[in-house]
């Protein structure tokens, strides 16, 4: 009768452990080498597109198109990332790498559990780093670091491979280069803020106000506060030393060169505003450039006025002004003329990018404020309603760490830094009224 009891204990013990963790935890131990066998997921993951160094954009670049190389410096690690919909138990596995002569010594950690795995060269074999046990839905990051090595430079790594025989759910990552996805990818989705405008009204003027949360002012970062469909009008972080306040206006002629673009379609520049830098721009998309560079202060709100009017030539004026807290009066950043274009404000939108691949992995987030268009006639109106949406990065699934919404009376974008939970692309959100109308002088503007 006691044995019964026992077994019984037992029985009951072992079913009370339904949670994942629990689970994942009784089937696999940190020294679990097991092969899986005829994995229902296999996938080959490119360092070149989903990997990043710990020395970000300082030094040497030790990602290339081929993945990780030239790597000397035993202080400078990389994280691999990739989401998972859903728990599973994976092995991971070194798939394409190079080792020149002698051996190494990798270190591997997935949520504080590391495996070494040492390499000889004369060894070109899929090598198994070992299992790890995911509980929960969301990015994973995969450290590699280098404990010692015999040659040079650490081993060349390409791909990583991750496998499972349960896992039936999807993972996200950028699989190759077409399109030149490595770059993309790695930079991270843009994410877009589009306020829609009221039927039957021209708007000749928009207003908005941004706000960078501190921390959130990263390097590589666009926080574009007056988007419209010919052009981009924010705020960026250059460089720790050098910040801008940009406007462009992109040219009728598609192009990427701006050399290429006839006169007939070339974007003009009217007037400028002090210590402004003009010119043209390319690659993505051509056009006129203008920018300030301005020390903007994450936490402070500042304010954009945008203007277009349409002009009897079948050409549109842009106009853009910015108005800083510190200096607490509107500035002339540029004004352009745009042919083969006749038109008032549309698509009026914000804007959220990283520029630089190499800070892909680091989040960013911007408020925007107060939304007002003002029409020909001079009267007023407020836009409270904002839809979700990103770029193709994000459309394909290659990177799903995107969000905007509502957060007390603003809106918001964030992108960026592997964070597990996203907004789903085509949500709309209403804020509530402020009818805080600004109080703008349009005849006292420079």
């Amino acid at each position: 009768m006691k044995k019964i009891v026992v077994l019984f204990v037992i029985l009951f013990s072992v079913l009370s452990c339904g949670n994942i963790s629990s689970t994942f935890k009784n089937k696999l131990t940190e020294s679990d080498l097991t092969p899986i066998a005829a994995p229902t997921t296999k996938i080959s993951v490119p360092l070149a597109g989903n990997a990043y160094s710990s020395k970000h954009i300082d030094g040497n670049r030790t990602i290339t198109d081929n993945g990780v190389e030239n790597w000397s410096n035993p202080d400078e690690y990389f994280t691999l990332y990739f989401r998972v919909s859903k728990p599973g138990i994976f092995q991971i596995a070194l798939e394409d790498y190079t080792l020149n002569t002698g051996t190494a010594e990798l270190e591997f950690t997935i949520n504080k559990k590391s495996k070494l795995l040492k390499i000889n060269a004369s060894n070109t074999n899929i090598i198994t780093i070992g299992n790890w046990a995911i509980d929960k839905a969301g990015y994973v990051a995969l450290l590699i670091k280098g404990i010692s090595k015999t040659d040079a430079t650490f081993p060349t790594i390409a791909k990583i491979s991750i496998a499972s025989s349960e896992f039936d759910g999807t993972i996200a990552y950028v699989p190759n280069n077409e399109g030149n996805f490595f770059h993309w990818g790695r930079r991270g989705p843009s994410v877009h803020l589009n306020y829609p405008l009221p039927e039957n009204k021209n708007a000749e003027w928009f207003y908005n106000e941004i706000i960078v949360p501190e921390g959130d002012d990263i390097i590589g970062s666009y926080y574009m506060a007056n988007g419209f469909a010919e052009g981009y009008f924010g705020i960026q972080v250059n460089s720790k030393t050098e910040r801008r306040i940009l406007f462009s206006v992109w040219s009728p002629f598609t192009t990427d060169d701006p050399k290429s673009i006839p006169e007939s379609h070339k974007i003009k520049l009217l007037k400028k505003g002090d210590k402004v830098t003009t010119g043209e721009f390319g690659n993505e998309g051509s056009g006129g450039q203008s920018y300030l560079k301005y020390n903007w202060k994450a936490g402070a709100t500042y304010k954009f006025l945008l203007r277009g009017t349409p002009q009897s030539d079948n050409s549109t004026n842009f106009t853009a002004y910015f108005y800083a807290p510190e200096l607490a009066k509107w500035q002339l950043i540029a004004s352009f003329n745009r042919p083969q274009t006749k038109t008032y404000l549309k698509r009026v939108h914000s804007f959220l990018e990283n520029f630089i691949p190499e800070q892909g992995d680091l989040s960013r987030k911007a408020m925007f404020a107060n939304q007002w268009i003002c029409d020909e006639k001079g009267n007023w109106q407020e836009l409270n309603t904002a839809s979700f949406s990103v770029d193709n990065t994000a459309i394909q699934g290659y990177r799903m760490d995107y969000s905007g919404g509502l957060t007390s009376n603003e809106f918001y974008l964030k992108n960026g830094g592997f964070f597990t939970n996203f907004t789903e692309p085509k949500s709309t959100f209403k804020r509530e009224l402020t009818n805080k109308k600004p109080e703008i002088d349009f005849n006292k503007l420079p």
